[in-house]
């Protein structure tokens, strides 16, 4: 009743090609941007602000890195969070080595540094796909943190290797406080949400889902196979690096390569499979997937043993609580292969057509 598109009329090629063509959609969009921009910072603690919300947006913009890749040019990678770890360390290099380099500057030029690396490590999707590229991904995931650990220039000659980071100061205003960092945070990756889904919508984004389905009818049609793979490996590192410099800056605090290791990179395609490979809305439900759900089976667990007057050891409770985490991606991925945005999306047709059958 309240979903409904009837009387919505598009009477141009401007409002036929909206991101968002229903105004239903508009106004949900611009509520979700108040709560999430005013709402949530007078509600929320320091501790969900610095320990949740901002570790959630930063796998959130990972995660749009790697479902560009592999959800919409088809091109499976392990090595997201080493790209991670090349932007957070090429952000910190730029920031303490450039005389007046402005934060975002070197946020850019982070992002573009792990760009560079992921076309390098792209190249062995010009002669190989599937899970043999996954394996050469692979190769980027233990090879750079090695690196960067190794060679003591990129930690500025750090005897421990552990570098902390520069303040969050952009034009003068310091994002000193948890409510500061979020609200930077959040702005970056809302802006670089609606240009990745401009760049999905555009012909570079049509290349890259043409050679995911068939790589030799898009080459039959004209389509550039070597430039498309490798503008994807290039845009996803760049969100991947940018995500990795905003984990470390805004979150940690510090650059270690050690924190960007191969967990995370699992953790990362955890969230497109688990949230919809192929779906920008897919990256932010698999990340808030993967991040929330483990912390409210821990308090769930926790306060349901304390309820029955059981006290339950800390290995038993991190060890249900893995148990659990993992049943219920299974049992999601049984109910609906297509990840959480494809039940969003079925729940919104069904509002479309009610009260008739779907």
């Amino acid at each position: 009743m309240f979903y409904r598109e009837a009387g919505q009329f598009k009477t141009s090629y401007a409002t036929d090609q909206q991101i968002f063509p229903i105004r239903q959609d508009r106004i949900a969009m611009a509520v979700l941007l108040a709560v999430a921009f005013v709402a949530v910072p007078l509600a929320a603690s320091p501790y969900w602000l610095t320990a949740i919300l901002i570790p959630f947006l930063t796998f959130s913009l990972a995660a749009i890195g790697l479902n560009i890749l592999t959800g919409y040019a088809g091109q499976l990678s392990l090595g997201s969070a080493a790209f991670m770890a090349v932007g957070a360390v090429a952000a910190y290099n730029f920031e303490a080595r450039v005389p007046g380099m402005p934060l975002l500057g070197s946020f850019v030029l982070g992002g573009l540094t792990a760009a560079g690396v992921g076309v390098l490590f792209g190249l062995p999707s010009l002669r190989i796909k599937g899970f043999y590229l996954a394996v050469a991904t692979l190769a980027a995931q233990f090879f750079i943190p090695w690196l960067l650990v190794k060679v003591s220039w990129f930690s500025n000659d750090s005897t421990s290797g552990a570098i902390s980071t520069q303040p969050l100061e952009i034009a003068g205003w310091l994002a000193d406080t948890p409510t500061e960092k979020y609200l930077l945070v959040l702005t970056i990756v809302a802006v670089m949400a609606l240009v990745a889904k401009n760049l999905i919508r555009s012909a570079t984004g049509r290349a890259w889902m043409a050679v995911r389905d068939m790589d030799v009818a898009a080459e039959v049609i004209g389509i550039r196979i070597v430039r498309t793979k490798l503008t994807a490996f290039a845009v996803s590192s760049f969100y991947c690096g940018v995500a990795g410099a905003l984990y470390a800056f805004a979150n940690l605090g510090s650059v270690q390569p050690e924190d960007f290791n191969l967990d995370l990179s699992f953790r990362i395609l955890f969230m497109i499979i688990v949230g919809g490979v192929g779906s920008m809305a897919g990256s932010f439900l698999g990340a808030a997937f993967i991040t929330l759900l483990p912390i409210a089976l821990d308090l769930l667990l926790t306060d349901g043993a304390a309820a029955i007057g059981l006290a339950l050891p800390p290995g038993v409770a991190s060890m249900a609580q893995l148990v659990v985490f993992g049943a219920l991606i299974i049992f999601f991925l049984i109910v609906e292969p297509h990840g959480l945005a494809r039940l969003w999306q079925i729940g919104k047709e069904k509002a479309r057509l009610w009260p008739f059958p779907y």
